[in-house]
């Protein structure tokens, strides 16, 4: 059959959303209105799911200078999975602000912990925990940096770029690829890039990853609870880029089954004392303790218990065996990659390889901490009194 521009252009617009192709040009009009002092600020919050992110605006009067100038607010938890219709109000807690790249200062963009009814943490609020966690291991002084690996698809749920019946060229040059036949969506990318280090999200890099369309940005270094809030943020920061180009990022853990490597949420760990001469000793202490509570870790990398982790963990494509522990200098096929530079320094940090790109970084980081600081062993966690 001969080309068709025509059929061309429908096959590039199918995959893309209706809202994507409405007149920005005419939305820039309305974004250029004063405010006349007034602030609108969008509280953010994880939902029911435990892996989605909701949103909603409000006025302030004033610029908020800090996180106790956001008053607390609520929402419908019957309409995000998070209550029964009959009990239904949620209280949104603001814990963490940033810059708002999308209605630009001096507007807001507010990270919050929900709440139910009786002020208790709601299901999906690993945060509240992790943040027990991390006050009680402050002097260790964590830091992490956690790789988001994601997907673009179209809106019909297919990669985008990819061809429409049947699939790209085997893996091999797409990884950190330069030109149109190797990357797909860098026009996305660098636009969340940029929105991230606007709003203060600690971005520290991206590249294009092993399978076309699929991509990952770095955040760190963060400290304590500080590395969930910023990569929860640049998630959602993600998701709304996605939606002004019309396209959705998935952060399922192998959204293409075969010959396609997964998707990972590798995270960075190091101690203070990890980070001194000589803490080589410290990290292979603390793979030790790893060691003896895969099955605990692996239970928690995940938003299903490890089920979504095991379509990924195959021992193949870069990946460790879900069933097994392993740990290696440079070895991208276990489950703990200690570094080379770091083998020959003799201190630094090591990288979890396990955590899956849909992981909860709250869920991640605190069980981190609660294995290699506090020396937790087992299944079972300990519920520490609030410090």
């Amino acid at each position: 059959m001969p080309y068709s521009p025509a059929r061309s252009r429908r096959a590039v617009t199918m995959s893309v959303s209706h809202s994507s192709r409405l007149n920005k040009l005419v939305r820039e009009q309305y974004m250029r209105l004063p405010q006349d002092g007034l602030v609108q600020v969008t509280y953010v919050w994880i939902d029911g799911s435990g892996e989605g992110v909701r949103c909603k605006s409000r006025t302030l009067d004033k610029e908020p200078k800090s996180i106790e100038d956001v008053p607390e607010w609520n929402f419908d938890g019957s309409s995000t999975a998070q209550a029964e219709g009959s009990n239904s109000d949620m209280f949104l807690v603001p814990v963490r602000m940033f810059r708002d790249p999308f209605c630009l200062d001096p507007n807001k963009l507010v990270l919050c912990e929900v709440l139910k009814y009786n002020r208790k943490p709601a299901e999906t609020n690993l945060r509240h925990t992790c943040k027990k966690v991390m006050d009680l291991v402050k002097d260790s002084h964590p830091w992490f940096g956690m790789e988001q690996e994601y997907t673009l698809l179209g809106v019909n749920g297919h990669p985008y770029g990819w061809p429409d019946n049947g699939f790209p060229g085997p893996q091999g040059p797409y990884y950190c690829g330069v030109g149109a036949d190797k990357v797909y969506g860098r026009d996305i990318v660098e636009s969340h890039y940029k929105a991230c280090l606007y709003a203060g999200v600690k971005i520290c890099g991206t590249n294009a990853e092993v399978m076309p369309s699929q991509w990952e940005f770095q955040v760190g270094p963060c400290e304590g609870i500080e590395m969930g809030d910023h990569l929860w943020m640049a998630r959602f920061i993600l998701h709304r880029v996605c939606e002004d180009f019309g396209v959705v990022a998935t952060l399922d853990p192998k959204p293409m089954t075969g010959n396609w490597n997964g998707a990972g949420c590798h995270t960075n760990y190091s101690t203070e004392e990890m980070r001194r001469e000589g803490g080589l000793k410290h990290i292979e202490a603390a793979i030790e303790k790893l060691s003896k509570r895969h099955d605990y870790h692996i239970c928690v990398y995940d938003p299903r218990g490890g089920r979504d982790n095991s379509r990924r963990l195959t021992g193949h494509h870069e990946t460790s065996n879900i069933f097994e522990f392993s740990a290696g200098v440079a070895n991208r096929g276990a489950s703990i990659r200690i570094p080379r530079q770091v083998g020959q320094d003799g201190y630094g940090y090591f990288e979890d390889r396990r955590p899956a790109a849909n992981c909860d970084p709250y869920a991640v980081t605190e069980a981190i901490m609660r294995t290699t600081v506090l020396n937790e062993t087992g299944v079972e966690t300990k519920d520490y009194a609030d410090h």
